[in-house]
C-alpha cells in the first residue's frame, strides 16, 4: 500500500492538469487509498491519440491513465487470441471487468501446432499476454476499462481480404493450422511495438514509464519471433502483403516494413538510424479498426475500444 504523500506527489507529476490531478484525488479518496493503482490513475481528460508519427499530439497530450487503458484494450485482444490458440479457451471472467462497455469475444480456438518452436512461442506468448493484461489491470485498479467486444474471426478474414491473401467472398480461419496462425499474429506484433513506441513519450510516471519500456521489450521479442517463424516457414510474400495493407490504413508515412526488405531478409524493422518506428493511438486504431477512416469502431473492436482514446484518425 502507498502512503498518501507518496500517492500525492505521483498525481502531481503524472496529471496533465489540475481538473485530472482532482479526479485521480476522488477516485483514490472513494477507494480509501487502498489500491495502489486506483490514486495514481485516472480516465483522465485525455486526448484521442498519441503522439503521431511527427510527434503531434492531435487533441492535448492525453493523461497516464488514458494511454495505460488504451494499451490495456490492446493487451486484452493479444490474451485472448493467443489464449485460444493454445488452451481453447480466453480470459476468465473476473479479468474482463471494469469502466465502459463489456464485450464478449467470437471466434478462436486450439491450433494443431507441428512445429515444436511454435508452439512454444505461441505458448510463452500467451502467457506473456495474460500476465500484462493482470499488471495492467492492477496498476489501473479501479480505473481499469473492462474488456471491450472483440470479434476475431470476421476481423482476420477482413485483414486477411484488405491483403490480397484472400478472395472477397472467402474465409480466412487464423486457427485453421500453424501458417495461418503465424500470419494472424503477425497482424498484431509489429503493431504493439509501435503502439508502446508511440507512447512513451507521452507517460509522466517514471513507475509506469519503466513498465511500459519492460512490455515494449516483450513485445519486441515476440515480433522477433513471429517474424522469424515466418522466414523458416516461408511465408514472406503474404507476410509483406499483410505489412502493406497495415501501411495503407494508418496513413502515407511508410511505417511498416515486411520480413523482406530491399531484397533481403528483414527480421527487425527499422528506419535509417536502427531505431523502431512508432506509431500514434489514433494510427494503432486504424489498424485494428481496419479503416483507414477516422472512426470509433471496428475490425477486432466492433463497438470500439474502452476508455478515453478511442478514435482512428482520417487517413486520405
Amino acid at each position: 500500500m502507498f502512503d498518501k504523500l507518496f500517492i500525492r506527489n505521483a498525481i502531481d507529476r503524472s496529471a496533465e492538469n489540475a481538473l485530472d490531478r482532482r479526479r485521480f484525488l476522488r477516485s483514490a479518496s472513494a477507494a480509501g487509498m487502498g489500491v495502489a493503482g486506483a490514486g495514481l490513475l485516472a480516465a483522465g481528460t485525455a486526448g484521442n491519440a498519441f503522439a503521431d508519427s511527427s510527434g503531434h499530439h492531435p487533441h492535448g497530450k492525453p493523461s497516464d491513465g488514458a494511454v495505460l487503458n488504451f494499451a490495456l484494450n490492446l493487451e486484452y485482444l493479444e490474451a485472448e487470441f493467443y489464449l485460444r490458440a493454445v488452451k481453447g479457451f480466453g480470459l476468465a471472467p473476473a479479468m474482463v471487468t471494469g469502466k465502459g462497455k463489456p464485450g464478449g469475444v467470437k471466434g478462436g480456438r486450439k491450433v494443431k501446432f507441428k512445429t515444436k518452436a511454435v508452439r512454444a512461442y505461441a505458448e510463452e506468448i500467451a502467457a506473456d499476454e495474460l500476465a500484462h493484461v493482470k499488471f495492467l489491470r492492477s496498476a489501473l485498479g479501479g480505473a481499469a476499462v473492462s474488456r471491450p467486444a472483440i470479434d476475431i474471426d470476421a476481423a482476420f478474414t477482413a485483414a486477411a481480404t484488405a491483403a490480397g491473401l484472400i478472395k472477397p467472398g472467402q474465409k480466412f480461419d487464423a486457427y485453421a493450422n500453424e501458417n495461418n496462425f503465424l500470419l494472424a499474429a503477425y497482424v498484431f506484433e509489429d503493431v504493439g511495438v509501435t503502439a508502446y513506441k508511440g507512447a512513451a513519450p507521452l507517460i509522466t510516471n517514471k513507475t509506469f514509464l519503466e513498465a511500459a519500456a519492460g512490455i515494449l521489450a516483450v513485445e519486441a521479442y515476440h515480433a522477433a519471433n513471429i517474424r522469424t517463424s515466418l522466414v523458416a516457414a516461408g511465408l514472406e510474400v503474404p507476410s509483406v502483403a499483410i505489412s502493406n495493407a497495415r501501411d495503407s490504413l494508418d496513413g502515407k508515412t511508410d511505417l511498416d516494413q515486411g520480413v523482406t526488405f530491399k531484397g533481403k531478409t528483414n527480421i527487425v524493422p527499422t528506419d535509417a538510424n536502427g531505431i523502431a518506428f512508432s506509431r500514434g493511438a489514433d494510427q494503432v486504431l486504424n489498424v485494428v479498426y481496419l479503416t483507414p477512416k477516422k472512426a470509433t469502431k471496428g475490425g477486432f473492436f466492433p463497438a470500439g475500444v474502452n476508455g478515453e482514446i478511442n478514435t482512428s484518425r482520417a487517413n486520405g
